[in-house]
């Protein structure tokens, strides 16, 4: 395929996710203003940060001033997961140049992560393909930060009209587009019930690492039991 038909390919696979991530992206803005933040400051740290779930918990612990060593740290909290996913889509990217390389680390999400997973598991993954499937996604979240913080008085609260659910409803797809059977399964309790359980135990955002450990744990563990019971 040429790198147009690859570039096109990429945004139409990512099209349904730009359009569930809208609502994130107006409710995340409107947030930003509701703390204080100008429409260009909320708009830069889309820009910059990319990254909804910290900038979510960010906007949870916001004071002013802002401390920032406490931001820093649950920003680094929410997006270890980064570490893993790097590395994951990074043994794949074979045709991609080190610059190329880099260059999509930066612009990786989690939404644009499974997609490029997901593709790499059928055919080989191109720069092509993963433009295609990032910068609408980038552009999209910064244009929907904007909109949020300039429109968040009209907005009210996102729970009244469901938007607060657009942010857990975009991972359930991406989730079960990885299902794979009880294992899966097993990782997805084990994560859950290790979240649910530090959130209402220690403060902070402790939560997301310690489901996130919990989950490598329970993969590591039923991936052993399948090894064993194939041997068998």
């Amino acid at each position: 395929m040429t790198w147009k038909a690859e570039f096109v390919a990429g945004l139409k696979t990512i099209a349904p996710i730009i359009i569930a991530a809208m609502p994130i992206g107006l409710v995340f803005g409107a947030v930003a203003a509701a703390k204080g933040l100008s429409p260009l400051e909320a708009t830069l740290m889309s820009a910059m940060v990319f990254a909804g779930g910290s900038q979510f918990v960010a906007m949870d612990i916001w004071t002013h001033p802002a401390s920032w060593t406490a931001l820093g740290f649950a920003a680094l909290l929410v997006n270890i997961r980064h570490v893993l996913m790097g590395a994951s889509i990074g043994g794949k990217m074979g045709s991609f140049s080190p610059w190329r390389k880099y260059l999509s680390m930066l612009v990786m999400a989690d939404e644009n992560w499974a997609m490029a997973e997901a593709r790499a598991r059928k055919a080989t993954l191109t720069p092509a393909f993963f433009a295609g499937l990032s910068v609408l996604f980038y552009l999209n979240w910064i244009a929907c930060t904007l909109a949020g913080a300039l429109l968040g008085a009209f907005l009210g609260d996102p729970a009244v009209i469901g938007l607060d659910f657009a942010f857990p409803a975009v991972f359930i797809v991406l989730v079960m587009g990885f299902w794979k059977g009880a294992a899966t399964g097993m990782v997805l309790i084990a994560s859950a019930l290790a979240s649910i359980l530090v959130h209402y135990l220690v403060p902070g955002a402790w939560y997301i690492a310690a489901g996130a450990a919990a989950g490598l744990v329970a993969a590591v563990v039923t991936g052993r039991f399948r090894k064993i019971a194939v041997a068998q």
